[in-house]
């Protein structure tokens, strides 16, 4: 009780103290106020930047191994094209092999596309599609949720049904407020029965396909339209799931690897002709770079918390100084040292804070600028790791100080 009575008399001190020098309280924290802000400023965009870029990435599933011709490379140097462009596709031959085949996994599929394709519906017309040709368990891999309508039946894929799903774009410039389901578009010519309506994903950072720009067919069907899996044609992907108790995919990509070498005919010695590309990859190495941009958020940030704190030592040496006289009447009337302490740290402290608070809070302002497809978002981790940081400036920068005044000698103090 008399600890919570002695805390309370010192933030009652601290808080009286700065209200009487208001314009001096605001200049000792406003380097404390940039330098929040800088740190802050650089991790909410790096996790609203990781946030969005994960999303992007969904469309191609997570944990999954993608089988193709073109392996991903990512970072400095150039692209060996030269090693990978006589490389055969991926086929659907070889889809329904591994379908066949392949037992650790919770789902394959295949698929193709064609970008900048037309749909027209009447004197109605979506431009700059893609059309994507898929297998039946493309569903399952990349969690395609459906707006209206319902997904391909198995006998429709693989009796090349002229049936199709349509993204949210396409359903609204092509049919505006009435429903899709049951109308028939134009695709190349052919016509084609809309049979669902893809739940709106709205627009992604990256270039990736969304699903609000692509039009879904059957695999077999798009192969009536295009050449697929050649030099010249669509180049196609397989998909595939791993499994929850397969950590890494490590059996997924060992038994994947011993069925592709057989199906392709390599021999011991030959390099793989395939590449099992990973979409974790790229996340992992974007954060590489988001870690680097923390870091500089950090040093950019320190600089300016540096000079916020020596701002407020300075500030609390001359309150020290001036209230000299109060502190030694204070202790002539029983005050204990740790009183004084606390006093002077508490105000500190509290300097610290309302910098740090009000560089929180002008973060919170950015958040709600329209950046396009990127959505700032403030995370409470953010918040907390703003308020820790101010804390412990003002408890270095008030320490020495407060120290100090808890050890006048209050007959000295007085005479002051």
């Amino acid at each position: 009780m008399l600890m919570i009575r002695l805390v309370w008399e010192s933030f009652r001190f601290a808080f009286n103290a700065l209200r009487m020098n208001v314009m001096r309280t605001v200049l000792s924290f406003l380097g404390v106020t940039i330098g929040i802000f800088a740190i802050i400023a650089v991790f909410t965009l790096v996790d609203s930047l990781q946030r969005n870029i994960n999303n992007s990435l969904n469309f191609l599933g997570a944990d999954n191994i993608i089988l193709e011709k073109w392996p991903y490379q990512f970072g400095g140097g150039g692209y060996p094209w030269w090693k990978y462009y006589q490389r055969p596709e991926t086929d659907y031959d070889e889809f329904k092999y591994l379908q066949a085949n392949l037992v650790n996994h919770d789902g394959l599929a295949i698929y193709a596309y064609k970008s900048n394709v037309t749909a027209k519906k009447g004197s109605s017309s979506s431009s700059g599609l893609n059309m994507i040709g898929v297998s039946y368990g493309y569903k399952d891999i990349n969690d395609l949720q459906l707006q209206a309508g319902r997904y391909f039946s198995v006998q429709e894929t693989e009796n090349a049904s002229n049936v199709a799903l349509i993204g949210q774009r396409a359903a609204t410039e092509l049919f505006q407020s009435q429903s899709a389901v049951g109308q028939v578009v134009k695709v190349k010519g052919a016509k084609f029965m809309v049979i669902g309506v893809i739940q709106e994903e709205g627009e992604a950072l990256l270039s990736t396909p969304s699903n609000d720009d692509n039009i879904l067919i059957p695999y077999k069907t798009l192969s009536k339209f295009y050449l697929v899996s050649s030099y010249r044609g669509l180049g196609s992907s397989i998909n595939i799931k791993g499994m929850e108790d397969d950590p890494g995919q490590e059996r997924l990509e060992g038994e994947l690897t011993g069925l592709m070498r057989k199906k392709r005919g390599l021999k011991p010695k030959e390099e793989n002709n395939f590449a099992m590309n990973r979409p974790e990859a790229f996340a992992t190495f974007l954060g590489q770079m988001f870690d680097v941009l923390n870091l500089a958020g950090w040093i950019i940030g320190s600089f300016s918390i540096l000079v916020g704190g020596f701002g407020i030592a300075n500030i609390m040496f001359v309150s020290v100084r001036e209230r000299t006289n109060i502190i030694g009447i204070q202790k002539s009337l029983g005050a204990k040292n740790n009183f004084i302490l606390f006093q002077f740290l508490f105000e500190s402290i509290f300097l610290s804070l309302f910098g740090g608070g009000f560089g929180i809070l002008l973060v919170y302002f950015l958040t709600f600028m329209d950046l396009g497809s990127l959505e700032l978002i403030m995370s409470l981790k953010n918040v907390l790791i703003g308020l820790t940081v101010s804390v412990i400036i003002g408890v270095i920068s008030g320490i020495v100080p407060a120290g100090l005044a808890a050890k006048m000698d209050p007959v000295v103090a007085i005479r002051s």
